[in-house]
């Protein structure tokens, strides 16, 4: 299978959320099913989101919610769900996170997947209910300013305004103050373990020679570049619902779920704060078990559970380094002539008679935010059906010779089973897409600084200390479920 990872926080997310089709973007790009008057503009106030790499935008109209498996949370608000140490987990918690899940990862929201997820998104809030009972044991708060500066950095990255996050929100039917209390519980978590470790976690000059000797032992050594999710396995009686639970992340992200949203929702590693985001590892770094998984597979795969110590992992290879000092010829798409025929779809988004400059550069700021979330040709008819109004074309294997010179200048510029810069026509605002293999770029490893060590040293300390920490408030807690 294939899939993008990216590594970008919560601009990821909320990315996925207005583009990644679990938010209908029906809402981006709406002319086929609203009469208007000729040349009339596409009105709209909702975000442009931005990605990385690259920058696309795109301004979408935040709809109101609609009806879904977890809309109706208020109703349950009065029920309770969970005890965590005599603390209550209320049933309009569950639903609003629930919901929260679902709109930032594109898992499909029925009842038969809310079901599925049900039993993890309350683990979590169990977790995240027993480190706020230790932030309050240990006089830890957040402020509003504090929170209000990381939801302002969610908004930078976007470039979104609080009302436009707010309508991005509702449509999945979320209240801002769920997401505001995920952030609250981040902040506080956090705070608890730098007060409990940051002083014991000394790293020598000493060992960063070391690893830096490891690395550069390494060098000559193929490189990946690696996404996980891990879940652990605290004791053997837990084994098989362990597993079942792994395999269904998997399964969900088959389904179209974000693999760097559910990480972040479900992964027991440190590297869960980024999105799976597990760096760089030499080929035989890490467990025999997960090392002969990466060996066999192919860049952008995901693997099955792995079983390893401590539990099972979810691997994607993001991407293979070849060892450093190869030298890799780099080819430049505009300089190698195109075949005869390539394999083509054409999405098409009509801008109507005489489009004035404002719509023409709104739909064009469409085509770009499309184009960036386009990673194959299998993925348009669906994008194309929640972008009400376009027009999906699958060409086959087209004959250049029967395209326009400015397709042809397109497409010089756009390497295998890649899309096309949008451009506009008679017609609209086109956006070519190849359908052809992806060849895979070869990059060599490059040797880290001092700086980069020493850091990961640190992140590799203190998240140990925290995996452990987080492991002792669960053994010493009474959580009861209902």
């Amino acid at each position: 299978m294939k899939l993008p990872v990216t590594r970008s926080a919560f601009a990821a997310v909320l990315t996925a959320l207005v583009l990644g089709i679990s938010v209908p973007v029906a809402a981006t790009y709406a002319l086929a099913d609203e009469p208007r008057a000729p040349g009339a503009a596409l009105t709209s106030s909702a975000p442009p989101v931005s990605s990385r790499p690259g920058t696309a935008q795109a301004s979408a109209v935040a709809p109101a919610p609609t009806t879904s498996a977890v809309d109706d949370a208020p109703r349950y608000q009065n029920s309770i769900v969970a005890i965590v140490n005599d603390e209550p987990v209320s049933s309009y918690e569950l639903h609003q996170r629930m919901a929260l899940l679902t709109s930032t990862s594109n898992i499909p929201n029925t009842p038969e997947m809310m079901k599925k997820i049900r039993d993890q998104v309350l683990e979590e809030l169990e977790s995240e209910k027993l480190r706020n009972q230790e932030a309050r044991r240990n006089d830890i708060t957040v402020s509003s300013v504090e929170v209000d500066k990381r939801v302002q950095g969610i908004l930078t990255e976007n470039n979104m305004t609080v009302d436009q996050l707010k309508g991005v929100l509702a449509h999945g039917g979320v209240t801002m103050a769920t997401l505001r209390a995920q952030i609250a519980a981040q902040l506080l978590w956090q705070k608890a373990v730098q007060q409990q470790y940051s002083g014991r976690v000394n790293i020598s000059p000493e060992a960063v020679d070391a690893e830096l000797a490891r690395i550069t032992e390494g060098a000559n050594k193929p490189h990946y570049l690696v996404s996980e999710i891990f879940l652990a396995v605290d004791n053997p009686d837990q084994d098989e619902k362990v597993l079942k639970n792994a395999q269904n992340l998997v399964t969900q992200i088959q389904s179209g779920a974000a693999f760097v949203a559910i990480a972040r929702q479900f992964s027991q590693s440190p590297s869960a704060a980024e999105g799976g985001d597990m760096g760089l590892v030499y080929d035989g770094q890490l467990a025999p078990e997960l090392n002969a998984a990466l060996a066999t597979m192919k860049t952008g795969e995901m693997s099955p559970p792995v079983r390893s110590t401590g539990g099972y992992y979810i691997l994607v290879l993001r991407q293979r380094l070849e060892p450093a000092g190869t030298v890799i010829e780099r080819s430049d798409p505009s300089k190698t002539p195109l075949p005869a025929s390539l394999p083509l779809a054409r999405i098409l988004l009509p801008l109507g008679p005489n489009p004035n400059k404002a719509l023409t550069e709104n739909v064009m700021k469409v085509a770009e935010a499309i184009r960036s979330h386009i990673s194959s040709c299998q993925m348009l008819p669906k994008l194309a059906q929640e972008v009400k109004g376009s027009i999906y074309m699958d060409l086959g294997n087209a004959k250049l010779s029967d395209l326009s010179q400015q397709i042809r200048d397109v497409l010089s510029k756009t390497e295998s089973g890649g899309a096309a810069p949008p451009f506009q026509s008679a017609a609209g605002i086109e956006l070519f897409v190849r359908c052809d293999k992806v060849v895979v770029k070869k990059l060599p490893f490059v040797l880290p600084t001092r700086e980069q060590v020493e850091q990961q040293l640190f992140e590799e300390q203190i998240s140990a200390l925290a995996r452990r920490y987080d492991r002792d408030l669960k053994r010493n807690a009474d959580i009861e479920v209902r």
